[in-house]
């Protein structure tokens, strides 16, 4: 049994949850909107905590994000979190980034005329010279007034021995609600990002029912993709600058230089939270049909928070808890609703069902797969079977189990602090090392 504090938030979540699923069930029948989509609804929760791109006092935890729109024909967000990659070789002291700022700022009074144009202009583009062998010439001159992390050449050198692992994160919500940048799963992925010392880039996808399916789940493909891209370019970039051929092109203005400096996408981990493990589950699938495609993205493993999973024939977890904490199944079958395409609702659909019949590719092509399930979430037995079909096919993929836990228990705000939720996350981490460590298998259950 939780703790009262948690029954009592329970029961305030339900009702503001279908509150908001009655709101949008009444506007669904409205005409359908542009496919631009939305990312996060300003009612969802508390304000979002702002992006901080520095390793600053106000960053005590030592991780640095970053909010970006790779698309701009659809609201994809992704927020990035970079725990500080220069931390183990300088024993905990950051070496003075380079400071790049990237909105125009007023121009100084003494500034000489055309002297804020060409600032401007050396703030507005990203530059292959934060990833490649010599530093840029207008390095020295990059306005100090940005307090933001940018990989300097001799940074890059120095750190080139020790990239990161990335894992790709959804957030939950029932497909309808929640945001990459929402308070909880700030604090989440920053505490996934320190412990397993990985790049984490969490996924603003479009929520229904302005987006039905399949839109969240090609968002998540998209941003393997994206990674990808990203990856491509900056090899590129280092090839120009080692055969002196200059670096200043258009494709290198689209990178990322965060991840081409310290981002190893051959180590790429896909973390799910409850709506969203079954993005997760989806992208891995695609993935493996993908093959060399993403190239040199390669997913080693993938970790499933508390499945949405469902099923026309119910469980006996969906039985007895049916009315369980935060989301009950009348809740979640409404969010279903709303997710699938009309006239397409049914709860044996690929997107529902991890077993149904008609899936691809094969169960023993997948990448290890844990799941972590909640002992009072009525969705669990599907979780565990589906994680029992993955192991008769002899794919890693254990199980964790907390005891009084509800869904959402590691994400959840109230909840983020409960030691369920550090214990979670730490097991998380051991787990997940077996994939992204260099060493090797070192860690296992």
């Amino acid at each position: 049994m939780p703790p009262v504090a948690v029954q009592l938030h329970s029961l305030l979540f339900k009702l503001i949850l279908r509150r908001r699923l009655s709101s949008l069930s009444a506007s669904a029948s409205a005409p359908a909107s542009a496919p631009f989509g939305v990312s996060s609804r300003p009612a969802d929760q508390h304000p979002s905590p702002p992006s901080n791109p520095s390793f600053s006092p106000a960053s005590p935890d030592g991780v640095a994000t970053k909010d970006l729109h790779p698309d701009p024909l659809s609201s994809l967000h992704l927020r990035l979190f970079l725990p500080n990659p220069n931390h183990h070789a300088t024993g905990g002291t950051v070496p003075h980034p380079l400071r790049r700022n990237s909105f125009p700022q007023p121009q100084h009074r003494d500034a000489a005329p055309g002297q804020e144009l060409l600032s401007r202009s050396r703030r507005a583009s990203a530059s292959f010279h934060g990833v490649g062998v010599s530093p840029a010439p207008t390095a020295q001159a990059a306005p100090r007034n940005y307090g933001g992390y940018l990989p300097t050449a001799g940074a890059t050198r120095s750190a080139s021995r020790r990239k990161l692992p990335v894992i790709v994160q959804f957030h939950g919500g029932a497909f309808v609600t929640g945001a990459a940048d929402s308070a909880a799963n700030d604090a989440f992925c920053r505490r996934v990002a320190r412990l397993c010392d990985a790049i984490v880039v969490a996924v603003g996808y479009r929520l229904a029912p302005e987006s039905r399916y399949p839109a969240a789940f090609e968002d998540g493909v998209a941003v393997l993709r994206w990674i990808a891209k990203q990856a491509n370019l900056a090899a590129c970039g280092r090839t120009m600058m080692g055969k002196g051929t200059g670096a200043d092109s258009f494709g290198a203005a689209m990178v990322e230089p965060w991840l081409a400096a310290h981002a190893d996408p051959s180590r790429c981990v896909l973390l799910g939270v409850s709506c969203g493990a079954n993005i997760a589950d989806y992208v891995a699938q695609k993935a493996v049909e993908s093959g060399k495609l993403l190239d040199p993205v390669r997913v080693v493993a993938q970790v499933l928070m508390y499945p949405f999973f469902m099923g026309s024939a119910p469980t006996h977890s969906e039985l007895k808890l049916a009315n369980s904490y935060f989301y009950d199944k009348s809740s979640c079958l409404l969010a279903w609703k709303l997710f699938l395409p009309e006239g397409e609702f049914s709860l044996d659909h690929p997107a529902v069902n991890p077993l149904a019949p008609r899936r691809s590719p094969p169960l023993k092509l997948m990448p290890p797969t844990l799941t972590v399930v909640a002992e009072l979430d009525w969705m669990k037995d599907r979780a565990i079977a589906y994680s029992e079909e993955l192991r008769k096919v002899n794919v890693d993929a254990p199980v964790l189990e907390y005891k009084d836990a509800v869904h959402e228990f590691a994400t959840l705000d109230v909840l983020l602090k409960t030691p369920q939720a550090q214990a979670c996350a730490e097991d998380i981490a051991i787990w997940v090392k077996k994939y992204i460590s260099l060493r090797g298998h070192e860690l296992s259950y």
